[in-house]
């Protein structure tokens, strides 16, 4: 939104300095994003006087001019056609820069004769469209600056243009007015009155309107009147200056007129060629698709169905809210004009607006919301601009539907402000502030102006209340604590087991992936899931069809996706729920993570390798430990079919207590999701680690032996079938308080051990509390690690 500062004081009686409006503006929540200082560009320009001006000898048109300035008498020559003996002109001398024609004036020869500056028209120096001939001033002294002068005889073309940004809620400041006004309520001013009284009418309206009842809601209301005998030609100068300064160009004043009360008062109009509109009848209607229009822009529009339109019997001829047509717009010709002043509804002139993609100053104020209730006297005040300035007479108004209601009221409460904001302002305070923004105050009740559509409660008066006031003025305060001592966690232990599963997979190197809840059935199917339990009603694509019951199906469909792009080697993990039926609680919490590819790019050295079963195993016991997972757990192999027989572990704190589940994911699922393996991965079940069993914050004392543990190597020749866990519980159990660790170090298979057997290789290390182990302690617990695995797998030990 840009604006002048003598077009703001129009509206605002004020004494304020440029600065403490630029300051109250942003302060207010209008942004001031830039000042234009118009007066910067014409700084070096002075003026001067000419002395004579004689006929070139080599060219007809030109004049050599002696100018009296500045520096002595310079000559100059010129080709404008008043360029003549006793003037005063405005010159550039070598060196200025000329904004119209952006070029630096230098000394020239033209035609074989220097010319040592240049004398300026209108456009030259960007002060107005007249290029006809040089400027002319009615006095001046040689030598004055330009700018000076048009502050003492001209001060509207050197008036700073301010510009401002208008967020979406506040459309009244998308008119000079309105923003005079939030002025006014801040003490920089006082809001002048601007009314006009209404124009009787001369004779009866030849043109009539109807609005189509199912077009109501787009244009609840439409008034209009012709004005005959009008002379449309140029517009008054102080009209051009306005547009011109905030970017707009001149066209015609019947044309302007209709552009200055689109910023003025944010009131957009439009103007028909009366003798132009077919039938004297005008219909507002919805368009049933298919209908074109010219556009007041030269462009062909094709409207779609339900686009609100105003037509003659001839056709379509303007776009309500958005655009004027072409075929009935206004012309130097025009002596009869139509005067519009309709409200259109601002979603469908939004709609509208998008579709064509048409950006006119009409749809953006109507899209945002104008005051409805100022419709009857917007037409009073264009009505006696154009009478005043471009005669004629003026019909009666006609009224084709009703203003809309905008009529409502909210409490004001005037402790809320503290409440809300945290500011203390009077409550005498809060009321003035609100009748200066035009609230009508009724006891407790404030009823908001039709203008401010943006305020829808009790609330948005107490902002208007602490805007006004300026947010400047708030002061922070510490919060009052509500208890003594260290508060209490606020997370559940669910949410930082949650956190800290998320923090350690990505400290182990894993990449997270955020993937919908909803799969395909077929990939559900492969891990337990797909039937109509967890079927959606209403799924958004084919392939969401389901509620995932895991969720390694997400992080196989992106390995397959990341393959396809030539991404190989992927580590990916995911928290987020599973879904084992459709009722409210059939879900769990689960902790997935994959590993594809290599553990790294090939390498000379050969440090690169396939990742295999334990990579996963290692990452999913550091993320239990994590999240507080007992140290001492089963590995069993009772997985689910979806992975590999062969090559998984259930880890386990007893046959029912299933903490998570790790290995080779099943070849049969990597093909049916295409995703070249082998794959490893794991899935952890948070909620199934116990609690502490102390909930207190602290850690327990650390227990360090300081005596010096033993290890002892066994080597067990057993069944080639016998599973290395059976055979570490075995020994472990041969002393619990003694055996500290058993690990499997070494397998051997075939050679002299015969068919179908295999040796086993554990170390078992002991570590004493209470006494330094001898050699007889040492064996006895050896013989017990002996007889223990022997029995539990029928193996020997090796000789």
């Amino acid at each position: 939104m840009k604006f002048t500062l003598s077009w703001l004081k129009d509206h605002l009686e004020t004494k304020a300095t440029l600065d403490e409006i630029l300051y109250a503006l942003t302060d207010l929540g209008l942004e001031v994003e830039g000042v234009e200082d118009r007066a910067a560009r014409l700084k070096d320009f002075t003026l001067g006087y000419v002395a004579s001006a004689e006929k070139h000898p080599d060219a007809d048109r030109l004049r050599v001019c002696q100018v009296d300035t500045d520096e002595g008498q310079k000559q100059i020559i010129c080709g404008a056609p008043n360029a003549r003996e006793g003037i005063t002109v405005v010159i550039a001398k070598p060196g200025v820069y000329v904004p119209g024609i952006d070029t630096t004036i230098g000394v020239g020869k033209i035609r074989g004769i220097e010319s040592f500056g240049m004398m300026a028209s209108e456009r030259e120096l960007e002060l107005s469209e007249e290029h006809d001939g040089i400027i002319e001033l009615p006095s001046g002294e040689v030598g004055q600056s330009f700018v000076d002068w048009l502050a003492e005889n001209d001060p509207a073309k050197v008036d700073p243009v301010i510009e401002i940004a208008i967020t979406p809620n506040r459309p009244d400041a998308l008119g000079v007015r309105g923003i005079a006004r939030d002025l006014a309520a801040r003490g920089l001013g006082k809001l002048k009155k601007r009314d006009v009284d209404a124009v009787p009418g001369a004779f009866a309206c030849p043109v009539s309107v109807t609005i189509d009842g199912d077009t109501l809601d787009q244009c609840p209301v439409f008034f209009g009147r012709v004005i005959r005998g009008v002379t449309n030609g140029p517009s008054p100068q102080w009209l051009q200056d306005c547009l011109r300064a905030i970017g707009l160009r001149p066209i015609s004043f019947l044309v302007d007129v209709t552009n200055f009360f689109t910023y003025d008062r944010n009131r957009p109009l439009h103007v028909f060629d009366a003798d132009k509109i077919a039938g004297n009848a005008l219909r507002v209607h919805r368009a049933k698709g298919g209908e074109t229009l010219t556009g007041l822009d030269e462009k062909e529009y094709i409207f779609e169905e339900g686009m609100t339109l105003i037509s003659d019997e001839n056709g379509v001829e303007s776009i309500g809210g958005v655009m004027g047509g072409m075929a009935s717009g206004c012309t130097e010709e025009t002596v009869n004009v139509f005067l519009e002043a309709a409200y259109f509804d601002p979603v469908r002139t939004a709609y509208t607006g998008r579709a064509l993609k048409i950006n006119s100053d009409a749809r953006y104020r109507f899209e945002r919301g104008i005051d409805p209730a100022w419709t009857p006297y917007g037409i009073e005040h264009a009505t006696r601009m154009i009478l005043d300035h471009a005669g004629g007479e003026a019909s009666e108004v006609i009224v084709a539907g009703k203003i809309p209601d905008t009529d409502r009221a909210y409490r004001l409460d005037a402790a809320r402000v503290r409440s809300l904001v945290g500011m203390d302002i009077p409550e005498s305070e809060q009321r003035q502030t609100l009748t200066s923004l035009g609230f009508i105050l009724e006891g407790n009740m404030a009823h908001v102006p039709s203008w401010r559509p943006d305020v829808q409660g009790e609330a948005d008066l107490v902002e208007e209340v602490a805007r006004i006031a300026s947010l400047t003025k708030l002061k922070g305060k510490p919060l009052k604590r509500l208890t003594e001592g260290v508060p209490k966690p606020i997370l559940s232990p669910m949410q930082r087991r949650e956190a800290i599963a998320r923090r350690t997979c990505a400290a182990l190197g894993y990449n997270e992936c955020v993937s919908y809840s909803f799969i395909d059935q077929a990939s559900a199917a492969l891990f337990g899931g797909g039937d109509d339990a967890t079927r959606l009603e209403n799924p958004i694509s084919s392939d969401l069809s389901h509620m995932r019951p895991a969720l390694l199906p997400g992080l196989l469909q992106a390995a397959a996706r990341n393959q396809a792009r030539g991404f190989a080697d992927m580590a990916l993990f995911e928290v987020g729920p599973g879904f084992h039926g459709g009722e409210p609680g059939e879900q769990h919490l689960l902790v997935s993570a994959l590993l594809v590819g290599r553990t790294g790019p090939k390498d000379v050295h050969g440090a690169s390798r396939a990742v295999d079963v334990f990579d996963v195993k290692a990452d999913a016991e550091a993320v239990l430990a994590a999240m507080g997972a007992p140290a001492k757990v089963q590995i069993m192999r009772t997985g689910r079919d979806w992975w590999h027989p062969g090559r998984h572990g259930v880890i386990c704190l007893g046959p029912k207590k299933v903490l998570g589940v790790f290995g080779e994911v099943h070849p049969r699922v990597l093909e049916a999701m295409e995703v070249k393996g082998p794959a490893m991965a794991f899935t952890l079940w948070p909620a199934e680690i116990p609690l502490p069993r102390k909930a207190g914050a602290t850690r327990a004392a650390l227990a360090i032996s300081d005596l010096q543990a033993v290890e002892r190597d066994f080597a067990f020749v057993v069944e080639a079938q016998t599973e290395a866990l059976t055979l570490i519980n075995a020994a472990m159990g041969a002393d619990k308080a003694l055996i500290e660790d058993v690990r499997v170090f070494d397998e051997f298979v075939g050679g002299s051990l015969g068919e179908n057997r295999k040796s086993l290789a554990i170390t078992v290390r002991m570590q004493p509390k209470d006494q330094t182990l001898t050699e007889k302690d040492i064996e006895a617990v050896s013989a017990k690690v002996i007889e223990k695995v022997t029995k539990a797998t029928g193996g020997t030990l090796r000789g």
